[in-house]
């Protein structure tokens, strides 16, 4: 029992101070009660392997701490008893804990975390008024970039909005702004809506003659762009997508993807040695430069000073050229 109680109690503080990282992302954005619950309660079994040892560690000082004081200790041992012996059914519950605890963290936290990436997945694409944060940059969407320099209690309602579109490819050569706005989902999860309110679109068109580009600037009242969301959410049932990471791995998958990683090793070695080889073939043995010229000039083949004032900026190019691609390939 002192166990159990130990271990519920800093197991219980540990999802308290878990759960402070993540509850400024749910608070207020329209989730519902169960679905933050089942979040923290998948996350929170990544925290049974670091409450176990201080449960086990204050359970031990609180047992052996009532025998100590009600002087049991000396009553086993005035009856014959080692302490060896006294603490022998100890050593065989810790190694039971051992074994159940290595069997919790091999197959039920990796599923555990499989489920829960897919859940905050799943919480921040469907849910993208939550993933869009004040404050900062959210480039989620393709070719846009969004930022929100401050959103109200409502979750609505928002201040301050910039809207970068790149799908010219030419940077950010539309932009608009507002001073106010909402930002909602569409009752069918496809699109997200912003009714602006009171901004500016500005659009750098192309280039009319040298450096001279064409700027048009629109100012609006009432201003409502859509997003379509259509490929930008994932199936809730697709937790395949979440098993590579290393937390969601198995000790055997593990051995497995240390061979795999040993393999790809080998194979990069192999290849990135082919690309170095090909870059610095002038410098091998059997080069042609080396072998078709005479033994006493082999040295002078790669002084600068041997080679005519003709060719001299030919040889500089390709030496600098060679210089880059061995610096990009090395990176």
């Amino acid at each position: 029992m002192p166990f159990l109680g130990a271990f519920m109690v800093t197991w219980f503080i540990f999802v308290m101070q878990y759960m402070w990282v993540w509850i400024d992302e749910f608070i207020g954005k329209g989730l519902e009660v169960v679905l933050i619950l089942k979040f923290l309660g998948l996350l929170s079994t990544t925290l049974v392997p670091i409450a176990l040892p201080l449960g086990i560690l204050f359970a031990s000082i609180m047992t052996y701490g009532n025998l100590g004081e009600t002087s049991e200790l000396v009553a086993v041992k005035a009856a014959g008893i080692s302490v060896a012996k006294f603490t022998r059914p100890l050593f065989a519950f810790i190694l039971l804990i051992t074994l159940l605890s290595f069997l919790f963290n091999n197959y039920v936290i990796p599923i555990a975390q499989v489920k829960a990436s897919a859940l905050i997945y799943d919480i921040q694409n469907k849910k993208l008024v939550v993933a869009i944060k004040a404050g900062t940059f959210y480039k989620g969407i393709q070719n846009h970039t969004i930022y929100l320099g401050s959103k109200e209690s409502d979750g609505k309602t928002v201040n301050d909005i910039k809207i970068y579109d790149h799908t010219s490819g030419r940077g950010n050569d539309k932009i608009t702004l507002a001073k106010k706005g909402k930002m909602y989902i569409s009752d069918d999860k496809r699109f997200l809506i912003f009714e602006l309110e009171n901004g500016w679109r500005y659009e750098e068109k192309n280039t009319i003659k040298g450096n001279e580009k064409e700027l048009t600037r629109l100012g609006f009242k009432y201003w409502k762009k859509v997003f379509d969301l259509s490929d930008f959410k994932m199936p809730k049932t697709n937790e395949s997508y979440f098993k590579g990471l290393r937390a969601a791995m198995t000790v055997m998958q593990i051995s497995h993807q240390i061979d795999t990683s040993i393999v790809n090793i080998k194979k990069m070695y192999e290849a990135n040695k082919e690309l170095m080889t090909a870059q610095l073939s002038v410098l091998k043995k059997d080069s042609p430069i080396v072998t078709q010229t005479p033994k006493k000039s082999t040295q002078s083949v790669f002084s600068l000073e041997s080679i005519p004032d003709t060719l001299r900026e030919i040889v500089l190019s390709y030496t600098e050229i060679g210089c880059r691609n061995i610096k990009s390939s090395l990176k």
